[in-house]
């Protein structure tokens, strides 16, 4: 009974995989694409997160339906293994997905350095104690994660209580210093700019389908999956909304994108001065920490299920004995994030990391759709995610063609590696040279 008793208290409870998805969205994506939403939605920044929130919502109970069909810790790749017969689909779903989380943690490790460098540096090293803050907060929670799966659960429970105490604050004593000519007329950029703004910032929701890839090792997964999944969307959507209304309402959008990563320290000067920078600071810091800690959690375990499945190479199976810890493909994918994080380009990364969740997230809503008999779905509801998702994704597609052709001309080129990638590896799998 003992022995039992000790398992069940290492598995994750509802509070943890709610910590888990709000600590997986509200993490770089507040702090680091605010900038972008406001620069494209105007004073309609708000409107922008809250249509992003809706096709997660949609996407999140496509995910709770799946998951609880097919237990897995291959999460999405696993529901795309069952939903295509070809293995190469699910391949190159999995391959992107892992590609589209070392973008974000690149987007949350980047934001990391910057608060931190705004925090402490005097203005004499800022380039080298940023790529300092990026890589050792990375390495951080490696260590973390390499330490055991309670760990990362408790300390996720405690960054995400402090940070969306932290938000809360600065969005409810914001709320009586809004300018009404700041948030006037709503759709200052046009209702294009709202949604190009969405389509944009929609990496901002990416978080809760790593919830699902912790199911064998979480409590009563029938009941908390679903509400874990769900629980923190809405949670996420309403900080989101709030956040970007008081940013918006105490900043023009000017100053937003001219402040970019740290323009939300700057909105709370106006209000809480000096302390309010650093309250916001603090905040940055612990938001991109627990979103680092969350999605290293997630994408190391959908390594080693696609390693498992003859996907990836072997070394990602590869996990400690007394705690079943896919250490190999932890290590693995925090050394190319940290590579990634010092020589890649924020505006590319935010870009392929939304381009990359949003053609994931419509083609699981095509999942569900497929297989809506199976786990009893209504059609409807990933009918419409999925049609949202690739309005999204055109929108977001058609902004890159007009206003930044060097980033989709890179994302092109990263998409086109992965596809031969993926080939290259799918040929020696069927020759068992793998």
């Amino acid at each position: 009974m003992n022995k039992k008793a000790g398992i069940q208290d290492e598995k994750l409870g509802l509070k943890e995989l709610i910590a888990m998805g709000v600590g997986g969205m509200v993490g770089g994506g507040i702090f680091s694409v605010l900038g972008l939403s406001a620069d494209l939605a105007g004073h309609g920044a708000f409107i922008a997160f809250g249509l992003g929130g809706i096709i997660a919502l949609l996407t999140g109970w496509s995910y709770s339906k799946l998951g609880l069909s097919y237990k897995s810790e291959g999460g999405s790749f696993t529901y795309l293994e069952k939903a295509f017969s070809n293995q190469n689909i699910a391949a190159l779903g999995g391959w992107l997905l892992i590609v589209g989380y070392i973008g974000t943690l690149s987007l949350y490790a980047y934001t990391f350095g910057v608060y931190a460098k705004a925090m402490f540096d005097d203005g004499t090293y800022s380039i080298a104690l940023q790529h300092l803050f990026e890589s050792g907060i990375l390495l951080t929670f490696l260590g973390v994660n390499l330490y055991g799966v309670k760990a990362a659960g408790h300390t996720e429970d405690i960054i995400v209580i402090i940070k969306v105490i932290i938000l809360s604050l600065f969005a409810v004593i914001g709320l009586f210093y809004i300018k009404s000519n700041h948030v006037l007329p709503i759709f200052s950029n046009g209702e294009m700019g709202v949604l190009m703004g969405a389509a944009l910032i929609f990496v901002a929701y990416e978080g809760f389908e790593l919830i699902p890839n912790a199911i064998n090792e979480t409590k009563n997964p029938n009941k908390n999956i679903p509400r874990g999944i769900m629980y923190s969307i809405i949670i996420t959507i309403f900080i989101y909304i709030l956040v970007s209304l008081v940013a918006v309402g105490n900043l023009t959008p000017h100053e937003i994108v001219k402040y970019k990563e740290d323009a939300l320290a700057i909105a709370a000067k106006p209000f809480l001065g000096n302390a309010g920078f650093l309250l916001i600071s603090l905040g940055a810091l612990l938001s991109t920490s627990s979103a680092i800690n969350a999605t290293l959690f997630g994408t190391a375990r959908l390594g080693k299920v696609m390693s498992e499945q003859k996907a990836l190479p072997k070394l990602f199976s590869m996990r400690e004995r007394t705690k079943n810890i896919p250490w190999v493909s932890l290590l693995l994918i925090s050394i190319i994030t940290i590579i990634f994080v010092n020589i890649g380009d924020l505006t590319i990364i935010s870009s392929f990391s939304s381009s990359s969740f949003l053609l994931i997230f419509a083609s699981i809503n095509l999942s569900a759709f497929k297989l809506k008999k199976d786990i009893k779905i209504s059609y409807l509801l990933p009918l419409a995610g999925l049609i949202l998702c690739m309005i999204s994704w055109f929108t977001l597609i058609y902004y890159l063609w007009e206003h930044n052709k060097n980033s989709l001309l890179m994302i092109g080129i990263f998409y086109l590696s992965i596809i031969i990638l993926e080939f290259i590896f799918s040929k020696r799998r069927m020759l068992s040279i793998s």
